[in-house]
């Protein structure tokens, strides 16, 4: 089956088209459903492996026998054509398996961060009218506190213990299980073996057939304004992206394997690292709860062929001593999304890759949640410094002024345009944002206006200069101020408030917080933590303050509003005053040691500050545990997920 893209008219520049080194400039798309693409891999060769979960392995005749038992018993349930289902998992196998369970049954799957507040799954819940949820059972106070404000009408709840092997398992219920509050025996859920048994007395024809461009999936984002909308994106959007990423990749082949550490809840993850695995016969290495070690462990145990993430875990990588002599030769592809990889950080990380035997070099990609995900990416034979690449089969980019809609020349700096088979279909119940996003040119191509700043030189390749909307990106995370400052504007100690990003070694940008208090309200320490748990509540762990500075006032723009700008200014005086300050301090003189004798105080506070270093921020064992992970996208499961490290 294949369906055909409509050629892009010839007034479309393409100056790429002569620096792909082999890449087609157009594909013949599937013309079926993300899982019927996964069922057409499974029926060619169906004792491959589709996915390893902690050590087991399973096939693709067991996966898509899964799913169909998971769509049986979805149509048990009531679940019909058209119905979303909430997906609120890290990556393991019943997210899999659902995932394509609601597919093939018509269904909508509403991707959400387990690590989301309360507040935050109400409203995902509500946006998208999710008439069931799965979730795991560490999870099951957050849906239950809620469900009541909600359309929810099942929740189904499984277990990482459910799908390890016996050894694992015991281990698993001694360490990690034993934190997991016992969910009441008469709540009222769907444990998942019981949801699994309930197919079995399905009579229904419960096989939907839908057309490619029919909605299919719904991510979440910010668009173009910063406010958290669900993105409605297709079975062609996903599938095109599998073949656009295939395309792109010429060393890959079948039973190739994939550490997938990315999110599943995320574009990048769900998009690239699962989805293009699985609907091409590749092999993905589930990671369900993200530490360096672990990664890097999995990654020798598995030879992976392919990995992907955002630049903190890669930073991470580089300072593991377990990696120390590593042969990579295995490595097909290594690709860097979610946040603009520098410079000096790609040449660390090319010098690393050369130095463990591998011969290719790291390549960085760009895209939008609006586009699924990537959208563009270095080609493998070419690399100018400082490019983000050139765009996929199919793709088109143009650099337009912001004002005027006008292309502008190569060379000068303006808005990111998008076009080709995999720009979202539109943003859920937000059709006046969806028209200011999605525009029809003049030459018929529809195009997402990402709001995003670069250039494009002669040759096609693209630039990215930064984003003309406000966000935050933390450890691959995308934080929008806007919803922030209206939780906090919401507190009755808040009459104004304010959040920024502020540089961070580890997670390139950390939240802080400004807040101007209501009258009355004293600025001290205890309305400080007040607040800080107020927050915990209600925003998501990754996108957390990580400080609260009251101000007597907010700096303004010339239009009344709260000039940001001037904000994140001061505090990089700041940072840059407090370096200097550091660097011009006199060294502490060294205590006399008597001879013969160490100084085992000093030697012994020399070991742990060395091990504190080889941990990255966001893996369980460094201070900040409430660190999620991804964007791309790992994930940290706070007391969740298996560990990897048994």
């Amino acid at each position: 089956m294949k369906f055909e893209i409509p050629a892009a008219p010839v007034r479309v520049k393409t100056p790429w088209e002569g620096h792909l080194g082999g890449v087609p400039m157009h594909l013949d798309y599937f013309a079926g459903t993300m899982f019927e693409a996964v069922e057409a891999v499974a029926r060619k060769n169906p004792r491959a492996v589709a996915f390893d979960f902690m050590g087991r392995g399973q096939t693709y005749s067991h996966l898509v026998e899964m799913v169909h038992s998971c769509a049986r018993s979805l149509r048990t349930i009531g679940v019909r054509e058209g119905d979303r289902v909430t997906i609120a998992m890290p990556n393991c196998p019943q997210a899999i398996y659902m995932f394509y369970a609601v597919n093939l049954i018509g269904g909508i799957a509403n991707m959400i961060h387990p690590l989301s507040a309360e507040k935050e799954i109400e409203f995902y819940l509500c946006e998208s009218g999710s008439v069931t949820a799965i979730t795991l059972d560490q999870f099951y106070g957050k849906f239950e506190r809620i469900r009541q404000n909600t359309p929810l009408v099942n929740i189904v709840i499984a277990s990482i213990k459910d799908e390890l092997s016996n050894p694992l398992r015991t281990g698993y219920m001694l360490t990690e299980g034993r934190k997991i509050a016992k969910i009441p025996d008469d709540a009222p859920i769907i444990r998942w073996k019981e949801f699994i048994r309930l197919g079995k007395s399905c009579f229904y024809n419960y096989r939907v057939k839908r057309k490619p461009t029919d909605p299919a999936v719904i991510l979440y984002s910010g668009g173009t304004t910063g406010t958290t909308k669900g993105i409605v994106l297709t079975n062609l959007n996903f599938n095109a992206l599998g073949q656009q990423v295939i395309a792109a990749n010429p060393m890959f082949r079948p039973g190739d394997t994939m550490l997938a550490a990315m999110p599943l809840f995320h574009g990048f993850g769900l998009g690239v690292c699962i989805h293009t695995m699985l609907s091409q016969g590749g092999r993905c290495i589930l990671v369900p709860r993200f530490t360096a070690k672990s990664y890097a462990k999995l990654l020798i145990k598995y030879r992976c062929n392919f990995i992907a993430g955002v630049p903190t875990l890669y930073e991470a990588l580089l300072r593991l001593s377990t990696m120390n002599g590593t042969d990579l030769s295995c490595l097909k592809g290594v690709f860097s999304g979610g946040d603009s990889l520098s410079v000096e950080l790609k040449k660390k990380l090319d010098r690393f890759l050369y130095d463990h035997k591998s011969v290719i070099q790291v390549r960085e990609g760009y895209g939008t949640t609006e586009t699924v995900t990537a959208c563009c990416l270095t080609p493998p034979h070419m690399f100018k410094e400082g490019s983000i690449g050139v765009p996929f089969p199919d793709t088109y980019i143009k650099i337009v002024n912001r004002e005027s809609g006008e292309e502008l020349p190569y060379g000068e700096e303006g808005e990111i345009l998008l076009a080709g088979p995999t720009v979202m279909k539109e943003y859920m119940n937000h059709p006046d944002e969806t028209a200011e996003t999605l525009r029809v040119g003049d030459d018929g191509l529809t195009w997402v206006h990402t709001g995003d700043l670069g250039m494009m030189d002669t040759e096609g390749f693209v630039y990215f200069r930064g984003r003309a909307k406000r966000m935050i990106i933390t450890s691959g995370y995308n934080v929008y101020p806007g919803q922030i400052e209206n939780i906090l504007d919401a507190h009755e100690y808040v009459q104004m408030s304010c959040v920024i990003g502020v540089p961070d070694p580890y997670k390139m940008q950390k939240v802080k917080a400004f807040v101007k208090l209501a009258a009355g309200v004293p600025a001290n320490d205890e309305t400080k933590q007040v607040l800080l748990a107020y927050c915990r509540k209600n925003i998501a762990k990754y996108a957390m303050p990580y400080d609260i500075e009251f101000r007597d006032d907010m700096p303004k723009t010339l239009v009344g509003k709260v000039a940001y700008r001037m904000l994140e200014e001061e505090e990089m005086a700041r940072i840059a005053a407090s370096a200097n300050a550091v660097a011009a301090a006199p060294a502490p003189a060294a205590e006399p040691i008597e001879k013969g004798k160490k100084d085992k105080k000093s030697e012994k506070g020399k070991h742990r500050s060395s091990d504190k270093a080889a941990v990255p921020e966001h893996s369980p064992e460094a201070s900040d545990r409430e660190t999620a992970h991804t964007d791309g996208e790992t994930t940290h499961i706070e007391n969740g997920g298996a560990e990897v490290e048994k």
